[in-house]
Parts: C-alpha cells; sequence; structure tokens
C-alpha cells in the first residue's frame, strides 16, 4: 500500500497490461442485476456496450467485475483524433531500426485482457471500424500495416461505452456497430444506493449532511430539461461529499463540485446555487 502511494506521487510508469492487485475489488454497489449479466457475457465471451449518462459509475462497475474475475483491464479514453494506428500499433524508428509497437487494442487481444473503450462515439468512426473483427465469430484483430491477423485469446474481452444523451447526426454509433454488441443500460443510482456510493467514497460523511446532499444532487436533476445540457451526477455527489469531509463549507462545496463543473450560464448557475441554499441554508457557507 505504501509503495502503491509512493508510486503515484512519483508518477511511476506502468505498462498498459497490468494483473489485478491483491486485495478486495473497487468499490462498487450493484444497482440491479448489471453483475449477472456481465458474468454471462463473459462466460460466453461476448462484446459488451455499457449505456449510460456521465459519472453514473460505468467504468467503475467494469474496474469492479474485471478484478472479480481475475483479468487485466485496459482503458483507452476515446477521443475525435484517436486514429486505428493508436488502438492497433505503428512502425517507429529505432535507432536505424524500424520496430513494430502494439498499441492497447493489440496487447489486450494477445494477453486475454478486457479491453475497455470508453466513450467509443468520440471516436473517429473509420477508427472504430477496426473493432468489428473481433466482435463476431472470427474474433480477430487486422493488423494491416504488418500484413498479419492475430486470433484473439481465448479470454479476450471487448467492451464500449458511451453516452446515449450525447448522440447527434454526426456523433452516433453505426448501427452496424451497435448490433455487434450486447448492451446493459445504466442510469443514476437509486436514492439509497446513492447514498451508499456517496458514504463509501466520501470516507464516512454520513448523517444528515449525507442525506442533505444526496437530496440536493437529486432535485438539481429536474433541471435538465431547462436548459442544462449535463446534470448533477454520482461522481459530482462524490466530490463535493470529499470536500466537506476535507473541511470545506457544505455550500461551498456543492458551488465547487456540483454547479461550477455543470454550467457557466449566470442564470442556471444561481437556480442550481437557489436548489443547494434550500438543503444547507446560507449558513452552510461560514
Amino acid at each position: 500500500m505504501v509503495k502503491k502511494f509512493i508510486d503515484r506521487l512519483r508518477g511511476v510508469e506502468r505498462d498498459v497490461i497490468q494483473a489485478p492487485e491483491d486485495g478486495d475489488a473497487p468499490f462498487y454497489a450493484a444497482q440491479g442485476g448489471e453483475i449477472e449479466f456481465f458474468q454471462a457475457a463473459y462466460d460466453e465471451r461476448l462484446p459488451v456496450m455499457l449505456k449510460g449518462p456521465t459519472g453514473c459509475g460505468k467504468t467503475r462497475f467494469l474496474e469492479h467485475v474485471a478484478h472479480k474475475l481475475g483479468r487485466p483491464l485496459v482503458t483507452v479514453s476515446c477521443h475525435e483524433d484517436l486514429t486505428s494506428s493508436d488502438l492497433v500499433g505503428r512502425f517507429l524508428l529505432q535507432g536505424e531500426e524500424t520496430v513494430w509497437q502494439d498499441g492497447p487494442l493489440t496487447k489486450a487481444v494477445k494477453e486475454g485482457a478486457i479491453c475497455y473503450l470508453d466513450e467509443i462515439v468520440e471516436a473517429r468512426t473509420d477508427t472504430t471500424v477496426v473493432i468489428h473483427p473481433l466482435t463476431d465469430h472470427r474474433r480477430q484483430l487486422p493488423l494491416d500495416k504488418k500484413g498479419q491477423i492475430i486470433d484473439a485469446h481465448e479470454d479476450f474481452m471487448l467492451v464500449i461505452s458511451y453516452n446515449p444523451g450525447y448522440q447527434t447526426v454526426l456523433k452516433d454509433l453505426k448501427p452496424s456497430t451497435k448490433q455487434r454488441f450486447v448492451a446493459y443500460n445504466f442510469d443514476y443510482p437509486s436514492e439509497e444506493v446513492e447514498r451508499e456510493i456517496v458514504a463509501k467514497e466520501s470516507e464516512g460523511l454520513d448523517g444528515e449532511l449525507l442525506d442533505k446532499l444526496v437530496a440536493a444532487g437529486r432535485q438539481a436533476r429536474n433541471l435538465k430539461d431547462h436548459g442544462l445540457d449535463e446534470v448533477t451526477s454520482t461522481r459530482a455527489l462524490v466530490y463535493a461529499g470529499q470536500l466537506i469531509h476535507a473541511g470545506m463549507a457544505p455550500l461551498e462545496a456543492c458551488r465547487a463540485a456540483m454547479v461550477a463543473p455543470i454550467t457557466d450560464d449566470p442564470e442556471l448557475a444561481e437556480a442550481l446555487m437557489e436548489i443547494m441554499r434550500t438543503h444547507f441554508g446560507a449558513e452552510a457557507t461560514a
């Protein structure tokens, strides 16, 4: 544990393939049958799509189940500049030689890891096409630049996630890609489960403060249809809880974690702060 903490301070590099660490799995509070669903999909090595809003727990869920299964997890955060070479690999100059360097997807395919493409819809369409042969009976990854095809390790599994709320004409998964996956719909958890998550992740926030924080966050989500592109996520509630636990005044913690990151519109920000004041009162700034 001490070594892990020191490594983080030093910024120690690690290979993309890492076996699960000893100890308990990352904390995750189940919302329904998602764990059973994933176990069944893993048993059959089916490609999985996790759908849900930002900050609802998709990534933590996958970290949890990967640890439970004892499989390494390779995570790629997708973006509009992500190329197929970023995923698969490329030739690099090394001294006077040209050498091939595997990308994270190729490493996962070879090593039998779970490869997680986070927010896949953000990647370029020509990039996502490279995963198609991995999602059907072939379970193969073509390396066009090398003229090779890699058969996936028997334990390899592909998982993608995206936020359906961000769907546009220009940014959405093609039906030909979606239909290659089995999918599970995530949403923000029930009030009871959300209270459990915030209490655990904020290292002990409980009682009246916890109840007020969760209630304020859930009420703030009602502004989704009044101009907010994004609403208060469970992650934002956890951040607010951690700031309160660190000694910040509750109202200022809510402003920093649940208002300022969500909107720059003064009227919407004030509407959100009014919700926070309703629950915490003006004295919470003291």
